[in-house]
């Protein structure tokens, strides 16, 4: 197989694996596994045999995982501190260091390993990731607390679990604690002021540069992946394995400043965290053959064992003792959320290769052949854990979640820019159904009246940073963009794309729909028309003038729709339709038929009854 063959195949592997976890609702991490290693098997092709040396390939990884980690620091935002700041340090500090000691024994205990290497494991073992971390977050769709300190402590430990990695390394190369510990304290210190020093200058260089629009418009994307490489290679180049670190701060700092706006880039580097993901599992799972599985299983799922049930746990628990900023719940879900991704693979393959390069710079010392040994053993094993790891909290963690009251599943709540009358009566009608709202409006008015009708609502501008970054929309699968702005409408449209995804999020149908195009505003820049017939905003807010309200109504195959129409008339306004499989949801403007069985919430006039009373 030509190397080009293998690259298309893997992306097609790739878009094959990432839809079938779409569909399936399970990780997309544990079909790249099962894909990439299911294609070396039967092929006998590995991405080793286009590549000139084990080096070549580490570098190609640790790039990847370097743009990873920088578009993750981009998603980092300080006001997420404001609930989670307390939890995440202590995740990222004290349970860190309980999850090393753990995991050095549970390595010693289960795999027999010496110290050394056992705690090397316990060192590089602590971290997360967001390459597994982010698809389990969009498909377990937590609470935006619990989001936040799964997605910090992912991003901000894979850098500090290298770091540590080295000094573990050092110490192994010095001979002891007590020969390596002054070069290992010097390496913390280097790679704290290089990792903070560089990122933060090169952050704010990047932010000079295009706030004074130095960076033309097409070149930015490429800037970013050039200065990505740059800090990482750089920092590397100072001290070993700080290029993590720099890579992440720099992306936090980016995130964080308010000079420029960099969400444009976010959106590119999220795209391309596909891509990359994609092909770092599928390429790297292809590289363990099944004899090496076959030597390590048994011990390994012991080891895997130990760390699900006792080292997570206790780590999170003892980690979180005495602070009341966790519940017991969210402590519990936290305990039984620690995915490895492929900064474990990657940091792993670097430092066996280290160690066996050592062993081969000193063939007399019996202890650095014994190490070399047990280093060869460390690739599949740690896949093991990654494949383990993702598989168990991959499938328990949704329904997890579910249970602690963390996560809605599938959430069909309805979330509506704008608060006037109609929007007022619409949400009181869903709620009397048992379904999630949310206003948003400037005006205090609407929000006041909206509040007496008992509805949940922010006084707050849809476009706002606010609205996005600090209100909870846990819950809410779907945007109604309602403002009497067609415009402002269409930009939420845009806007809550990346949050809810281009098929939920919907404008009600605007008055210029049909005008010339030189006056309407661009399709490609519209959510989807909603409500049935495309009604317009005049059309809602006539009818319930006239004194309309929300009903709902069962279609079946002897109710239909034409049925309805003979019952209420032509004048009702059909909004939404609710059902067990796909839940509430708006219904398309165009559509031509709602066929049952389903659920449809419509506005309609409420007919006297003609009997005389009395």
């Amino acid at each position: 197989m030509t190397f080009l063959a293998y690259l298309a195949f893997l992306l097609l592997l790739g878009v094959v694996a990432q839809w079938t976890a779409w569909r399936l609702k399970l990780p997309s991490i544990l079909l790249l596994l099962v894909f990439g290693f299911a294609l070396s098997q039967f092929t006998g092709t590995r991405i080793d045999d286009y590549l000139a040396n084990e080096s070549a390939l580490l570098s190609l990884v640790g790039f990847f995982v370097a743009v990873i980690l920088f578009e993750g620091g981009l998603t980092l935002k300080i006001s997420e501190l404001k609930e989670a700041g307390t939890p995440v340090f202590r995740l990222c500090t004290i349970a860190v260091v309980i999850a090393f000691g753990l995991t050095t024994v549970a390595a010693r205990v289960s795999l027999g390993y010496h110290w050394q290497i056992c705690a090397l494991l316990g060192a590089i073992l602590v971290v997360t990731g967001p390459t597994v971390v982010a698809p389990l977050l969009r498909l377990i769709k937590p609470r935006r607390k619990v989001a936040s300190i799964v997605k910090w402590e992912g991003i901000v430990v894979d850098p500090i679990g290298a770091v540590l990695a080295v000094l573990v390394f050092i110490i192994i190369q010095q001979g002891g604690l007590e020969q390596g510990w002054d070069n290992a304290a010097m390496a913390i210190f280097k790679t704290v002021v290089i990792g903070i020093g560089v990122g933060w200058s090169l952050a704010k260089l990047t932010e000079y540069l295009m706030a004074e629009h130095l960076i033309p418009d097409f070149l930015e994307t490429m800037f970013f992946l050039a200065l990505i490489g740059v800090a990482f290679a750089g920092s590397n180049a100072l001290q070993h394995e700080s290029g993590l670190l720099t890579v992440t701060v720099m992306g936090v700092a980016l995130a964080n400043q308010k000079r420029v706006s960099v969400r444009h880039i976010l959106e590119f580097k999220e795209n391309l965290r596909v891509l990359i993901i994609s092909l770092l599992f599928l390429m790297l799972s292809g590289r363990i053959g099944l004899d090496e599985l076959q030597a390590v299983w048994k011990k390994g799922l012991f080891f895997l064992a130990l760390l699900i049930l006792v080292v997570r746990p206790i780590s999170v628990f003892l980690s979180n003792l005495g602070s009341n900023k966790t519940s017991f719940r969210e402590q519990l879900f936290l305990a039984l959320l620690a995915p490895r991704g492929i900064v474990a693979a990657a940091v792993t393959s670097v430092f066996a290769l280290e160690i066996l390069h050592t062993a081969e710079h000193h063939p007399d010392n019996e202890t650095y052949a014994a190490l070399a040994a047990e280093a060869g053993e460390l690739v599949p094993l740690v896949f093991i854990v990654i494949f383990g790891t993702v598989t168990f909290y991959g499938l328990l963690a949704a329904p997890l979640a579910r249970r602690l009251g963390l996560s809605d599943g599938n959430p069909t709540g309805i979330l509506f820019a704008g608060a006037n009358s109609w929007i007022r009566v619409v949400a009181k009608g869903l709620v009397a159904e048992g379904h999630q709202v949310l206003l948003l409006d400037t005006q205090y008015e609407n929000i006041a009246a909206a509040r007496l009708d008992g509805l949940r609502a922010v006084r707050a501008n849809i476009l706002s940073e606010y609205a996005e970054e600090e209100i909870d929309l846990s819950g809410l699968g779907h945007l109604v963009a309602a403002t009497p702005n067609n415009e402002v409408n269409s930009l939420a449209a845009q806007e809550f794309q990346h949050h809810f995804g281009k098929a939920k999020v919907w404008q009600i149908t605007p008055q210029d729909v049909d005008a010339h195009h030189s006056k309407a505003v661009a399709n490609h820049m519209r959510g989807r028309f909603c409500f049935f017939g495309g009604p317009k905003l005049r059309d809602l807010g006539v009818l319930v003038a006239k004194g309309a309200v929300m009903k709902a109504t069962q279609l079946t195959e002897k109710f239909t729709l034409d049925d309805f129409r003979e019952t209420h008339g032509d004048d009702a306004l059909i909004l939404f339709q609710s059902d067990e499989e796909k839940g509430l949801r708006p219904i398309m403007a165009d559509a031509e038929d709602i066929e049952g069985p389903t659920t449809i919430l419509s506005l309609v006039l409420e007919k006297e009854d003609p009997t005389p009373a009395g």
